[in-house]
């Protein structure tokens, strides 16, 4: 009876056994690791990639449609990079009002500017958005400066964000 035994293990396939099936799981998991690049999450587009249409979306976030290839488009939403403005939907009727006040700046500088870049290009913390920097094309004017001179943005860095009330 033992030698049966012994027999009936060694027929088994060396893909069924416990041990080698451990293995096998074990290098899969490595390989998965080794696969993804160090800072992945931490890499930037450098661009310039070229905006054929921008709308406000509110003071910060602009809806675009890039230019990425040759006859390839992508429409996305980007939230300007290095600045906050007031939101929408404020804790106060102050921040509701500067905050119509910096969607109206940011129509009316997209409105002066019909060529815009897009650079510094990262993913941002919510999806179907990135995190960008927007300018006019000829580098003369970046939309995040437009909204910090104009006292609508503060600078922010990603850090704890600061009240408007």
């Amino acid at each position: 009876m033992q030698s049966l035994r012994a027999g009936w293990k060694d027929a088994r396939p060396s893909l069924c056994r416990p041990s080698t099936q451990m293995h096998l799981l074990a290098l899969l998991w490595l390989a998965l690791l080794l696969s993804t690049p160090v800072g992945a999450a931490e890499r930037t587009l450098p661009g310039p990639i070229p905006i054929e249409q921008a709308r406000a979306i509110d003071g910060d976030t602009v809806e675009v449609v890039a230019r990425i290839w040759l006859d390839q488009r992508i429409t996305t939403r980007v939230r300007l990079a290095g600045v906050d403005t007031p939101e929408r939907r404020g804790k106060c009727q102050s921040e509701r009002d500067a905050a119509a006040e910096a969607t109206r700046l940011t129509e009316g500088w997209l409105s002066r500017h019909p060529k815009l870049v897009l650079t510094e290009i990262q993913h941002d913390k919510y999806a179907g958005r990135v995190v960008g920097r927007l300018s006019s094309a000829d580098g003369s004017s970046d939309l995040a400066g437009e909204l910090i001179a104009a006292g609508l943005a503060r600078a922010y860095d990603g850090g704890k964000k600061l009240g408007w009330c």
